[in-house]
């Protein structure tokens, strides 16, 4: 089964904004004293797998659709 790149973008951008969410928060919030450890590992943890599947998008010379050429129109 191939990859699709628009699924990819679409797991990759919220998991980039959430994760540089939860490292501002990490570094910046003074509320997240008590949490800041968490904060950081999820903020981590959420940045890289989105820039894994931006890494692990498909191919384009390979789609997944492919045109039948013996349908031929009237």
């Amino acid at each position: 089964m191939a990859r699709n790149r628009i699924a990819s973008g679409v797991v990759m951008v919220p998991c980039v904004l959430l994760g540089s969410a939860f490292l501002s928060t990490a570094f910046w919030g003074d509320t997240a004293a008590g949490n800041r450890s968490l904060a950081i590992a999820i903020g981590v943890l959420l940045l890289l797998s989105g820039l894994l599947a931006l890494a692990l998008q498909g191919d384009p010379t390979n789609p997944v659709t492919k045109t039948d050429e013996s349908e031929r129109s009237p």
